[in-house]
């Protein structure tokens, strides 16, 4: 089994166990035994049970960041990057449901997932061509921070197979950011929508001659 393999099946087991009995009613030692893995490889690579929150955030990153034909504006790259995230939450639905119904009665999670919360936003933001310079960039993370928030919150409540409910609440919410200036395009955006305006421009004229 790779480390890869190793992860997953620990995910699996310790969601599964979270949605069972609650966050914080389950060890890892339990999820090692469910997923048929050695203790102390467990111990090795999940310190924490918090550890495992991180391990799928990153999972969730990977597959949300994977360069397979993201395009168009600024507004539609966040919108993708965003579903992408919740495709691989829903695999672990309940247990993180979970996650979130303890978040209020232990604050140490809620900074830790606030931490890469904040951590993943400057990917996205980055990666959706959000202008994140000065204090006007400040403000459009904290704004797309709240995006995502208000979108989790509905994913959290929607139980259509094909989450139109989170992508409902995502719309509503990237509406009110963009009216606000929360997804003014960075200038390397500018310029690439810019130079594929061009582009597209002289192939027509080709097109036309």
């Amino acid at each position: 089994m790779d480390r890869e393999e190793f992860d997953l099946a620990l995910l699996e087991a310790g969601f599964t166990l979270a949605a069972d009995k609650g966050w914080h009613r389950f060890s890892l030692v339990e999820a090692a035994h469910r997923a048929g893995l050695a203790v102390d490889e467990v111990r090795a690579r999940f310190a924490f049970r918090h550890t495992l929150l991180l391990r799928l955030g990153r999972l969730a990153d990977e597959s949300a960041f994977r360069d397979d034909g993201l395009g168009g504006s600024v507004r539609e790259r966040i919108f993708d990057l965003f579903m992408r995230r919740f495709d691989v939450f829903q695999q672990y639905r309940e247990g993180i449901r979970a996650v979130l119904q303890a978040l209020p009665t232990e604050p140490g999670l809620a900074v830790i997932l606030g931490a890469a919360t904040l951590d993943t936003m400057r990917w996205m933001a980055d990666l959706g061509g959000i202008d994140r310079s000065g204090f006007g960039g400040a403000m459009r993370l904290n704004a797309l921070v709240g995006v995502w928030g208000f979108a989790l919150r509905a994913w959290e409540k929607d139980e259509s197979p094909d989450l139109s409910q989170t992508m409902a609440a995502l719309d509503q919410a990237l509406d009110k950011a963009e009216r606000y200036g929360a997804l003014k395009p960075s200038p390397d955006r500018l310029m690439e929508e810019a130079t594929r305006n061009t582009g597209i421009a002289d192939h027509s004229l080709e097109l036309e001659t």
